[in-house]
Order: C-alpha cells, then structure tokens, then sequence
C-alpha cells in the first residue's frame, strides 16, 4: 500500500492497560501499530477478548492509552482538550455493536438521531435541525413517520439504522463499527453492510470495521488486521489475508469458517492454534513478508514464510 496515501489514523506502539498494578491487571493492547488511509475500509478481526474493540475505543478517545501514540489527522489524540475534542468527536464517530443497548429508550428517533448536532451545535434553528434529521432518517432508508417512536418499537436492523444515522448527523470522515452486525439476524447482516458500503462512498467516508466474522470482513474491507491476545499478529489486503494467510492463527480462523457445502463441512478439519509456540522469548516484529502482507514474526519464521509462499 502506497505511503503517499494520506493516513486518516495512526497507532504507534500502543500499549492499554486496564486495572494497571493491581491483581487484575489486564494488557489489552499489546505495542499494536497500523495505519488505516483516506477513503478505506481497514478490517481488524480476531476472537473475542482480542483487544479489537479496546482498539476502536481508543483511537476515538473513549479509553486513556497507557503507552504509545494515536494519531489522527497528525493530532496526537490523548493531547485533545476542549475545542480541539469537541472538533475530533465530529469528525470520529463510532457505530455500536448492540443497536438497543446503544440507543436511549426514553428518547424519540428524532431527539436520538440530533444528538450530535445538539451537542456540536451545527444546526442554528429548530427547522434545521428538523430538515437534517428528516433528511438522516430517509438515508438510511427508514421513513419519516418513525422520528417520533422509540427505540423499543423497532427491529435489531432498524435500530442499527437508526445507529448509523446518528454517527452521520455530524457528517464525520472517520466512522469505527463495532460489530455493527454480529446482534442482527443473518438475513440483516447483509442489507446493513450494503448500506454501510453506499454511504462510504457517497460520503467518502474511512470506516475501522471490526469483527469476528471474517468472511463478512472480506466482503467490506480493503485491508485486514488479525488480532489475538492484544496483539496484531497479520495485516494485508483483504485479497492477501483470506486467500494466503500466513500467520498459525489466521489460519485457524479460516478454517473455522464453516463450508456451505455438507459434504464439505463433515470433511473439514479446523487448524488449532497454539499460542504456546510464541512464548519461546525470541523477539518477534511485523515483518513485511510479501509486498503489504505483514506477520508478526521472528527474521527465521519471515524466511520460512516466505519460502511456503513461493512453493
């Protein structure tokens, strides 16, 4: 991937620790470094308790880093304060996992969906605010009718709608989803992600999409981080990562994706990682194995990588 390429977000070498010097001490960010580029999707997948989610969180400064920086736009986002974070929060919007957890139940659509407008202080009349939240609520293709019901008297997919037009009401660039779809039905999922992938690119928006689910991930991103432990042990084009893996544990994901055909799936054997193997005390770096593909490697194992790939 191109380095001219402008960079929207940057981690460097990002530590998170949570509950630090006490017994239930937990690192749930482990040095990770990426960058994610104007105008891509930038997958980041990996099992539950991998430290994506925590990623998300702190690059819109929802959770304090312990080492490291995070840049964004260049700005180091723990130095923020005031204006300056009341500027980066309308640029950086995130998009929740559970759609009704996310939302206020004592609130109407309407009153949901102007949060950021009210709190942003975008909108200089109550007509205005009324004509962007009437124009947010047809975008993401619900009707006008619904502005004045709760949240509980929607659908899983319609309350994630209602999401997606609450992070759009500050017309970000940046936009993290949390899993926006692993809480909907499966004859959801795929009419949200659809909706996602229009709105990128009317908007020209840069999505951090994570999940677990890593042929959906596939489907919507252009490059993909795997995460395990807080660690970032892969990073590649989606192309890269699904069809030629590298890392042990990437494999292993792959091949827990379960075959749609039956004959296929009774012969289908998952790979298991064993993260044991990394605990030898080498040290291990992100080492560019083919052009954009980076593992988490010692010197020895890119060698042996690279040498798989080419057999």
């Amino acid at each position: 991937m191109s380095e001219e390429r402008k960079v929207v977000a940057e981690l460097k070498n990002v530590d998170l620790v949570f509950n630090k010097g006490k017994k239930n001490e937990n690192k749930a960010i482990n040095n990770v470094s990426f960058k994610i580029y104007e105008g891509e999707t930038f997958g980041l997948v990996g099992e539950s308790g991998s430290g994506k989610t925590t990623i998300g969180r702190a690059i819109l400064k929802l959770y304090d880093i312990s080492n490291g920086q995070i840049l964004f736009d260049g700005q180091n986002v723990a130095g923020l304060k005031g204006p300056q974070l009341r500027d980066f929060r309308s640029k950086a919007q995130m998009i929740f996992q559970d759609p009704q957890a996310s939302l206020n139940g004592r609130m109407r659509v309407k009153d949901i969906i102007a949060e950021g407008l009210d709190a942003n202080k975008l909108v200089k009349s109550k007509e205005e605010r009324d004509a962007r939240v009437l124009e947010l609520i047809r975008y993401v293709g619900l009707n006008d009718d619904h502005l004045t019901r709760y949240p509980h008297e929607f659908s899983g997919g319609q309350r994630q709608r209602i999401g997606i037009a609450r992070a759009l009401a500050v017309r970000p660039k940046f936009i993290v989803a949390d899993e926006p779809i692993s809480a909907l039905d499966v004859s959801i999922q795929a009419q949200v992600v659809n909706l996602l992938k229009d709105i990128q690119e009317k908007e020209k928006l840069t999505y951090l999409f994570i999940a677990h689910d890593l042929s959906m991930v596939k489907y919507i991103s252009d490059r993909i981080g795997v995460m395990h432990w807080g660690k970032l042990l892969e990073i590649g084009t989606s192309e890269q990562v699904y069809n030629h893996p590298i890392h042990p544990y990437t494999k292993s994901l792959l091949s827990s994706i379960p075959a749609p055909d039956p004959e296929s799936e009774r012969k289908r054997t998952p790979i298991v990682y064993d993260p044991s193997a990394e605990l030898d005390g080498q040290e291990r770096t992100m080492v560019e194995v083919t052009s954009g593909h980076f593992v988490f490697a010692t010197e020895e194992e890119a060698e042996g990588y690279r040498r798989e790939i080419e057999e």
